[in-house]
This record gives C-alpha cells, sequence and structure tokens, in this order.
C-alpha cells in the first residue's frame, strides 16, 4: 500500500498579490525536490507543474495539494527535513486559519491515483469521524515522529 494525502489552504490574498509571493515563487523549486524524493509516487499538478489552478472547492481562495508517496515515512522526510519546513514555518503569512481539519492521509493501492472527489470524501470523513482507517492524520501513524517535534516546537 502506498500513502496518499490530501492538503488543502485558504490562501489570505490572491496567488498574483505580492504578499504571498514568497510562497508562489518557491512552488516550482518545492515540487521539484518532492519529485526528486526517494518514496514521491505522484503528485496532482495542471499543465503549469503546480495544482494552485485546481479548484476543488466552492472559495476560490483554496489550494490544494494532493500527492502519493510510498509510506509514511519519505511523505515525512519531504515535510519535516527539506526546505518545505520552513515555508511550513511561515504559513500564517500567506493562509488563513481554517476551522476544520485541512490535511488527511489515507492508504491506497500501489499504481492508484486519487481524484480529488475521492481525496475531497477523506477530509469530509476525517473531519466528520476523526482519525480511523479510513481517513486519518499524523497521529493515527505511530511509526512517525517528526511532526510530534515540529508541532511542539
Amino acid at each position: 500500500m502506498h500513502l496518499a494525502e490530501l492538503n488543502i489552504a485558504t490562501l489570505k490574498y490572491p496567488l498574483d498579490d505580492p504578499r504571498v509571493a514568497p510562497f508562489v515563487d518557491a512552488l516550482d523549486r518545492v515540487n521539484t525536490i518532492a519529485e526528486r524524493l526517494d518514496g514521491f509516487v505522484w503528485r496532482l499538478k495542471e499543465e503549469s507543474g503546480n495544482a494552485t489552478d485546481i479548484r476543488a472547492f466552492d472559495d476560490p481562495m483554496t489550494i490544494v495539494n494532493l500527492s502519493v508517496w510510498r509510506d509514511a515515512e519519505a511523505l515525512e522526510n519531504f515535510v519535516w527535513k527539506t526546505v518545505h519546513k520552513q515555508f511550513y514555518a511561515r504559513r500564517a503569512e500567506w493562509f488563513s486559519i481554517m476551522d476544520k481539519q485541512h490535511f488527511v492521509l489515507w492508504h491506497v493501492e500501489e499504481g492508484h491515483r486519487p481524484d480529488m472527489q475521492e481525496a475531497k470524501q477523506r477530509l469530509e470523513a476525517l473531519n466528520k469521524h476523526g482519525d480511523s482507517d479510513h481517513a486519518f492524520g499524523w497521529s493515527h501513524l505511530p511509526e512517525v515522529k517528526l511532526w510530534r517535534e515540529a508541532r511542539c516546537a
């Protein structure tokens, strides 16, 4: 089994606003790092090379990231041991605080590429029922540790 993840965020400002330029300008670099890492499998993207043009939610300011990884350790390595961590630390500059879960993980068969409908259903299940084998967050994976350290920092 592989691990799928959906992360959504609601921008404070439009993508062409200079206040989000540091985030927008880093997208290609951060995505390239992800794609070159051991354990990366796939990510949803448009012809532009990223997913910022995908409108999966009613709010046009909500952007998505949907990807598949070999396992939780590979995803954890990307999130917490690359330059991604620096941008994650700055998220409050660019994104509004969401009142529901905005990140969900679930297992997929090798070769499966989830679509946005599937990903949104998993996020909805997590928000409605909490962690389960169907949809879960980092805390449901005992083998990962770095998210705990980052959360406490």
